[in-house]
């Protein structure tokens, strides 16, 4: 008989353990194999956003000192130093010169500890992984003076962390992600809700999670991040285990989030269970593609930096050229 689930006893210990270890074990989060092969790439918004010094990312805001975008008319109290005095000689009319401005990026990154982010049979289980995501992310965001806030959840927000562009922030951001332990449900909606309400301009918002909750109030809590025009991308994370359920001979599995134990022949649900999670997974992907959310599904058995480095080639190859779409709260 085989025994499987997210509580199991070591697993436990193990989640116990690292909560009590030093700093320098919560750096285990940023992997010098990763960032090394990661670290020529730059992250940039596909999305319109705005931030409050000159950087790198474009701003809904016309400024003075980018690059060059369209004229308009002169109308009395504009500055005169802006005036396009070539225009003039040739039209007669008086037209200024608006250019786009550029902006550092204000990105939150929203990490899943919940009890079920700690099953995982591979190197790194789903929680350690989105740690990894998480920090890699963060790493490259602050090499570019862009400034990266943390929120840790479960059903509350268990840790949250300012927005910041420093290097030393990146060790305050591999605490708050360490000491997050396994512990109560997921509670999406409420989540989400509190991190619109926490961010009121326009943000990179990257939710890392497994996504174990009912569907509608889930899809309804990245929505309200899309109407506050945010840029939104989800990483949903998920064990080979859960993907491809290769479980043979009868089995325990071991409840997760308040959830039962089971003790059953997994053989007999597999193909039941196979379809119900890809008719899951569809409707995810459908519900984020409708909101214009970049949605990325992975597995915690694939290379992190390959995983980064096409998600991060996708970004830059995609920059500019969709207009952010708000949906109506009524679809």
């Amino acid at each position: 008989m085989s025994e499987v689930g997210s509580l199991e006893p070591e697993q436990t210990k193990v989640g116990l353990r690292v909560a009590k270890a030093d700093n320098k074990d919560a750096r285990r989060f940023f992997e010098p194999a990763t960032i090394s092969r990661i670290s020529s790439l730059e992250m940039r918004a596909m999305q319109v956003v705005d931030g409050y010094i000159s950087g790198m990312h474009r701003s809904p805001f016309f400024g003075h000192s980018v690059e060059f975008v369209q004229h308009r008319e002169y109308v009395p109290g504009d500055d005169i130093r802006h005036l396009d005095w070539k225009a003039w000689s040739k039209t007669d009319r008086f037209y200024i010169k608006q250019f786009e401005a550029e902006t550092n990026l204000r990105c939150q990154i929203i990490v899943d500890v919940s009890e079920s982010m700690h099953y995982g049979n591979g190197p790194l289980n789903k929680y350690n992984y989105a740690c990894t995501i998480a920090a890699c992310l963060a790493y490259l965001l602050m090499r570019q003076q862009d400034s990266v806030g943390v929120f840790a959840f479960d059903d509350e927000v268990r840790k949250q962390l300012p927005t910041r562009s420093s290097q030393s922030h990146l060790d305050a951001i591999a605490q708050t992600l360490h000491v997050s332990t396994p512990a109560k449900k997921t509670d999406l909606f409420k989540i989400m809700r509190r991190v619109a309400e926490a961010i009121p301009q326009r943000s990179m918002v990257v939710v890392i999670s497994d996504f174990l909750a009912d569907r509608p109030p889930m899809l309804k809590g990245l929505e309200m991040l899309r109407m506050r025009k945010n840029d939104v991308m989800v990483f949903h994370v998920m064990d080979d285990d859960e993907i491809d359920f290769p479980f043979m001979g009868m089995t325990k599995f071991v409840g997760m989030e308040e959830l039962p134990d089971v003790f059953c022949d997994p053989r007999a649900l597999r193909d039941a269970y196979i379809e119900v999670l890809q008719e899951y997974l569809m409707e995810v992907r459908r519900g984020c593609t409708r909101l214009g959310i970049d949605y990325n599904l992975v597995r915690t058995s694939e290379p992190l930096d390959a995983i980064l480095s096409k998600f991060l080639h996708h970004r830059m190859a995609n920059r500019g050229q969709g207009k952010m779409v708000i949906p109506s709260s009524e679809t």
